[in-house]
C-alpha cells in the first residue's frame, strides 16, 4: 500500500517512518513528486488544517494521504504558538526561542506549563477515513537542551523524564511525544485495515 505523507520536513518524515515501521506500506513524501503548491492553511484547529491538508494532497495526487497539524501551545502566552507554530516569527528556531523566553520573561513565566498537540488525519477515496490526536504535556525548559529532536523540541521539558523530547531517543520519544501518540493510534488502524 502506498501512503503519501504530506510533509517535506525530513526530520517529522523520519519520525513517522520509524512509528509506522513494520507495516506493510510504502510511504512517499512530497519531495519525491513533482511540485504542488501547498494549500492555504485556514483551520482556527489542528484539526481542521490536519484535514484540510489531508483532502487537499489526496485530490491533488490521488494516492491516500496522512498529514497531521501539530503545535506548541504555552499556556502563559495563551496557547500561542499553537496552530501557527511552523510560521510564528519566521522559519529560524534559535528566534522563536529568543522571542519565546523574551515574552516568557516580560510575565515572570518562564517555565510555563506547555503542551504539544498533534492531529492526524488520513484522507482517501475523497473524505477522511480515519483521524486522531495526541498531546504531551510539559513545561518550557530553561533554556534549549538536546539535538535529537527538531523544531521547538529543545525547549519542550517533559517532566517524567526530566529531560527535554530533544534530549530523548527516537524510540522513548515516540512512546510518549504527540506525534508518537497520534501515529500510534494511526498505526493500529492501517493494521486493522491491512489485516482485512
Amino acid at each position: 500500500m502506498k501512503l503519501l505523507v504530506a510533509t517535506t520536513n525530513p526530520g517529522k518524515l523520519r519520525e513517522i517512518a520509524g512509528i509506522l515501521e513494520g507495516l506493510p506500506v510504502e510511504l512517499v513524501s512530497l519531495d519525491a513528486l513533482p511540485p504542488i503548491d501547498e494549500p492555504e492553511e485556514t483551520g482556527a484547529t489542528f484539526a481542521e488544517n490536519a484535514r484540510l491538508k489531508a483532502l487537499y494532497y489526496h485530490r491533488a495526487t490521488r494516492l491516500p494521504s496522512i498529514a497531521d497539524d501539530s503545535g506548541l501551545a504555552i499556556e502563559a502566552l495563551g496557547g500561542a504558538p499553537g496552530v501557527h507554530s511552523a510560521r510564528w516569527e519566521g522559519t529560524d528556531y534559535a528566534v522563536k526561542f529568543r522571542k519565546i523566553y523574551e515574552l516568557l520573561d516580560a510575565k515572570g513565566a518562564r517555565g510555563s506549563p506547555a503542551r504539544f498537540v498533534c492531529h492526524v488525519a488520513l484522507a482517501d477515496e475523497d473524505r477522511i477515513v480515519f483521524e486522531a490526536e495526541g498531546v504531551i504535556e510539559g513545561r518550557i525548559a530553561d533554556e534549549p537542551r538536546g539535538d535529537k529532536g527538531f523544531g521547538y523540541d529543545p525547549i519542550f521539558y517533559y517532566p517524567p523524564l526530566g529531560r527535554t523530547t530533544a534530549e530523548l531517543e527516537r524510540d522513548v520519544k515516540a512512546t510518549v511525544s504527540h506525534r508518537g501518540k497520534a501515529f500510534g493510534k494511526l498505526r493500529e488502524y492501517l493494521k486493522r485495515q491491512l489485516a482485512g
